[in-house]
């Protein structure tokens, strides 16, 4: 199907809504950006814009009628394949119940190319080896997915250092490019789910200007990045660093909080909590979010094999610019920006790659 132009989002939300999807977006509240379920178009945040910077998120007031004039939220589509948390079991007496996973019907619209690309990395992660995921399986099947490409990248966007965006190119089941003067969508399907809705909603074929003007806000946004990598040879670079005294300085303003791989589009770790209800006599196992950052994470014996806030560091960015390369065949980081971002000291992951020797 060829590119469309669509005037509106709100019979695009209300067609996905008829379906049994719950609609997904972006909403403003908290003085932050969050995803957020939504029932109009009228709910998305029309006239916000936000400015990024490391350790800082200021949401500020923009002088047009723009929906998705802001960067990349601290959310994205991982707690909607990976949950913050589930339970794996629960045991009363000698029986043990193992929940059906859930795996709501959920359209995401807004998440970005960097996150289309996430998904693709977690899709390696949880599908691609010996033993899948079956529940992600059910999860990641259950998305309807609608990109938007991005128009203002951030002050901490690097994905056009790391092939990412800012335009999305695959895995989506629609992807918008908002349009000022008049404001429109330009729309084009990526799968035959997403081609069926778009025919059962009110569009005009894309005129060329339209094409164009979509085509410019792309150019416009990837000659605008607020961050940039050297990616060439970052592999064996990173893994030779080993032993530079630059993962002692960084260590030294490291809060070791994991708030980096919290809003990390593809870290993916968990832990598992059991507990016990005495009076009830039944115990569950929980797994939830863990992070390489935590000192009990990679405990062994009583002992943490990284007792360092520096080996915990280098682990996670060795981890994600190299050995990730060596487990799933590509980086693990997006270049989405979120770690530098949400740093509450303001670490720059950029900024520590180039003063690696």
């Amino acid at each position: 199907m060829e590119a469309v132009v669509i005037r509106s989002l709100e019979p695009l939300i209300a067609e996905l809504r008829a379906r049994g999807f719950a609609v997904v977006a972006p909403k403003a509240r908290d003085k932050v950006i969050r995803m957020d379920e939504i029932a109009s178009e009228c709910e998305l945040p029309r006239g916000h814009g936000d400015e990024q910077a490391p350790g800082r998120y200021r949401l500020r007031e923009r002088d047009d009628e723009m929906l998705f004039g802001f960067a990349a939220s601290p959310d994205s589509a991982k707690r909607f394949t990976q949950p913050p948390s589930r339970t794996l079991f629960r045991m009363r007496g000698e029986s043990i119940e193992e929940p059906e996973a859930e795996a709501p019907r959920v359209a995401l619209l807004g998440i970005r190319a960097c996150d289309l690309v996430a998904l693709a990395v977690q899709d390696r992660v949880f599908l691609g080896g010996r033993h899948p995921d079956p529940d992600y399986r059910k999860r990641r099947e259950a998305l309807f997915l609608i990109a938007v490409n991005c128009a203002v990248p951030g002050g901490t966007c690097f994905c056009v250092s790391m092939g990412t965006g800012p335009k999305a190119t695959a895995g989506y089941d629609l992807a918008l490019t908002e349009l000022a003067g008049p404001h429109r969508f330009v729309a084009e399907a990526g799968s035959a789910h997403g081609a069926e809705i778009l025919q059962a909603i009110p569009h005009v074929p894309a005129a060329e200007i339209d094409v164009e003007a979509a085509d410019e806000v792309s150019r416009t946004a990837a000659e605008h990045m607020g961050r940039q990598v050297d990616t060439d040879g970052i592999k064996e670079r990173v893994a030779g660093a080993h032993d530079s005294p630059r993962w002692q300085q960084v260590a030294s303003r490291c809060l070791t909080c994991a708030n980096c791989t919290m809003v990390c589009p593809t870290c993916f770790c968990t832990t598992v909590e059991d507990s016990t209800d005495l009076t009830e006599g039944a115990a569950e196992r929980i797994e939830r979010w863990d992070s390489c950052f935590t000192l009990g994470f990679s405990e062994v014996g009583g002992s943490p094999v990284r007792g360092s806030g520096a080996g915990r560091y280098r682990q996670w960015l060795t981890h994600k610019f190299s050995t990730w390369f060596d487990q799933f065949g590509t980086s693990g980081c997006v270049g989405c920006g979120r770690c530098i971002t949400w740093c509450p000291v303001g670490i720059d992951v950029t900024e520590e790659l180039a003063n690696l020797p």
